[in-house]
């Protein structure tokens, strides 16, 4: 069998004629009587709609019109009668593929109109299977580019984290250059996380906070640490040369692009908030709250340890030196913060 058409005709003769003709040139024919029974019958299996325009109860309009309602894309070929030109117009602008006059005189011409709108559904269905498969690659693609990415995320992700490893062992082999600095990188990360999350920091800044919390002096590894073990104050040249390691620090993890924010902070950590600190005097609303929080929690730690040239403070000496310098060196909001903290039980035992 061919093509599969649809018919629908309210007068029996032409309705049979035409279903005659279409199956003398090898078509199955589903043949009915009216326009609603057009959309009750009408399936994706058919090629061809063969309208009627003139019926009872739903004219030719009127099923086009139901067609289209329910996104049926099978082409429309109207019959009309003599002096219904007018109608055949108008039924190719509601979409009709096509007309033709009845009763049917010529059969080759019929037969090439019907033959035109099969291949107008060809192409139709074909239009349809690409969009359908595009559409499947499409997805495929798109799963097969998210697995990728969540793979490169995973790869990404280990690679921060062994950087990051690498990092804490020379944070690690730095300490080991002088006693009285042992511990301090730890204590001042638990500080700072304490303080952070008594603040309640998002969880993104406080896995920022952390890293440049432990990395905020690694500065000093490239810096003769040997000057601040002498006893008694430090020269000003020895003290230019310690005043370096904030920006030393900021260079050695500038190639690690996911550590911008970092950066940022270990190259401040000894701003002010009156802007008399270094290595660029800024302060104010320039410095953001991370590196106000390390500020405070690397001067209460050098405060409370003990050095070789003086000795460490009590914690409640230390406390009254940090409210002090509160508006100059440091934010009072935070100072407040962290003395709660430090008073509390929520301090820990990190010395």
């Amino acid at each position: 069998m061919g093509a599969k058409i649809l018919i629908a005709d309210d007068d029996d003769l032409v309705r049979n004629a035409v279903e005659k003709i279409l199956t003398m040139f090898d078509y199955e024919v589903v043949a009915v009587a009216s326009g609603r029974e057009v959309l009750r019958t009408v399936t994706d299996d058919f090629d061809v709609i063969i309208l009627d325009i003139n019926m009872p109860d739903m004219d030719g309009f009127q099923t086009i019109e139901g067609l289209n309602r329910q996104h049926c894309d099978v082409p429309v070929l109207f019959l009309t009668g003599a002096g219904s030109m007018d109608y055949a117009i108008k039924a190719i602008n509601l979409g009709a593929y096509d007309f033709m006059t009845k009763p049917i005189d010529d059969i080759e011409l019929f037969h090439v109109k019907v033959k035109r709108a099969i291949e107008k559904r060809g192409f139709i269905l074909k239009e349809k299977n690409y969009r359908k498969n595009l559409e499947y690659e499409v997805r495929e693609k798109t799963k097969e580019l998210a697995e990728k990415n969540v793979l490169l995320e995973r790869y990404s992700l280990q690679l921060e984290e062994a950087t990051v490893q690498v990092m804490s062992s020379l944070q690690a082999a730095l300490e080991e250059k002088d006693m009285y600095t042992a511990g301090h990188t730890r204590r001042v990360t638990q500080y700072s996380l304490l303080l952070g999350q008594e603040i309640q920091l998002s969880p993104e800044d406080m896995v920022v906070l952390e890293r440049a919390s432990h990395f905020h002096d690694i500065g000093k590894l490239v810096i003769d640490l040997s000057c601040i073990q002498k006893p008694g104050k430090l020269t000003a040249e020895e003290w230019a040369l310690i005043k370096k390691h904030p920006e030393v620090g900021a260079n050695i993890i500038q190639p690690l692009k996911f550590t911008e924010r970092e950066r940022s902070i270990i190259l401040h950590h000894h701003e002010r908030i009156d802007g008399q600190g270094y290595p660029e005097g800024i302060g104010g609303d320039d410095l953001d709250t991370l590196t106000r929080i390390i500020t405070i929690a690397d001067s209460y730690d050098a405060m409370t340890s003990r050095r070789n040239y003086r000795r460490n403070l009590t914690v409640p000496e230390a406390v009254s030196e940090l409210r002090r310098c509160a508006g100059t060196q440091f934010d009072p909001r935070l100072v407040e913060v962290f003395a709660g903290i430090i008073f509390s039980n929520k301090s820990v035992a990190v010395h």
